[in-house]
């Protein structure tokens, strides 16, 4: 069940990247819901391909149809699909690369997972194209949560070399280029065309937020909020690695410099600082829950690579068509927000309902 995520709330993917169709079902979303199609259709649009120049070229309008679990637009308690047409599909470019794996994809492990039966074309279920349900889904979170008083918003950190480290700011997520420093922006626009043009890709950070959450969602060992969100941030194609407050800097602090001091304020608890990332014990802490992901470079590059032939097992070398983003890390921003919804919502479900909590 690797394409289902979710205890509470379940998250099915299905779908390959020029399959005449991908999608997403959910099973317990709550009745009684509104969707703001408005709202879902702009979400989508964040993460949508060729909607920059800095993205790909190949063109979908990213439409969801949804196909049950709605009566008159409010959710109905029934499992709720919903449908994405791909339209502008290009299996041709990828005949040339039935038996030769591209460095950087999934191609060789997937060949030897399956026998040689996968859907090579665009990287079939590996293919970034998944994370357009995957929006699907966590935009309904998003709403579902925002109705609570949860906020999630991301933002880039850095690409490639050039990195903005100014004070996270949640109202940058809803940037064309959803970075704090505009100057700075500009110069990771340069730099990604800059590689673009020399047959490159680059790499970089995302940084997510979500204020609003109540202490005491999650659970410790293996159902804590790092667990949860981890596991469903690395179903994002590209992310290599992940981390929570202060992260790996922790490593080379001293306890007194790590640990966040408790005080009172306005009848609550709050830390002075958030080196945790707003997670104790795998349990939120009602500090703003902070992570970083890593994105690697598109390994979808215009040079020559080295390769295997994996029919005659001689070595050979490659040339990838198609089209790709020199970047993947501004279109990835909403995945993120959209992985840390579905993660919290499922948490939230989970949630024991006491006064104290008030979650539902």
């Amino acid at each position: 069940m690797s394409n289902t995520f979710g205890r509470n709330l379940t998250v099915t993917i299905f779908g390959q990247s020029h399959s005449p169709a991908i999608g997403v079902t959910l099973d317990g979303f709550p009745a009684g819901m509104p969707i703001d199609f408005a709202a879902l259709s702009r979400f989508l649009a964040r993460r949508a391909p060729g909607s920059s120049p800095l993205s790909t070229a190949r063109r979908e309008a990213d439409a969801p149809e949804f196909l049950c679990g709605l009566a008159d637009g409010v959710t109905c308690g029934a499992p709720l699909t919903a449908l994405i047409r791909n339209t502008d599909i290009r299996p041709q470019d990828y005949a040339a690369l039935q038996n030769v794996p591209r460095p950087g994809h999934a191609d060789y492990t997937a060949s030897v997972r399956y026998g040689g039966h996968q859907d090579r074309s665009g990287g079939g279920q590996f293919s970034g194209r998944l994370t357009a349900p995957l929006c699907v889904a966590g935009g309904l979170c998003l709403q579902f949560l925002a109705r609570r008083g949860v906020r999630i918003s991301a933002r880039i950190v850095s690409i490639g070399s050039v990195c903005d480290e100014a004070p996270f700011d949640a109202s940058v997520s809803e940037k064309p280029f959803p970075v704090v420093t505009d100057g700075i922006g500009e110069d990771m626009q340069r730099a990604i065309v800059s590689a673009r043009n020399e047959g490159d890709s680059l790499g970089g950070v995302i940084e997510c937020r979500v204020d609003g959450l109540p202490a005491g969602l999650g659970a410790p060992m293996f159902d804590g909020m790092e667990n949860r969100i981890s596991q469903i941030v690395f179903a994002v194609p590209a992310v290599k690695g992940i981390e929570f407050g202060a992260g790996f800097a922790a490593a080379g602090m001293r306890g007194s410099e790590h640990n966040d001091a408790f005080r009172t304020e306005n009848g609550r608890v709050v830390t002075e600082t958030n080196h945790s990332g707003g997670i104790l014990g795998g349990i939120t802490n009602g500090m703003p829950l902070l992570f970083r992901a890593a994105v690697k470079p598109t390994p979808s590059i215009a040079r020559t690579q080295r390769s295997v032939d994996l029919e005659t097992m001689e070595n050979t070398t490659l040339e990838i068509r198609g089209r790709h983003d020199p970047c993947i890390v501004p279109r990835a921003v909403p995945c993120m927000e959209a992985a840390a919804a579905i993660a919290i919502m499922d948490a939230w479900l989970d949630a024991p309902q006491t006064e104290e909590a008030r979650w539902i």
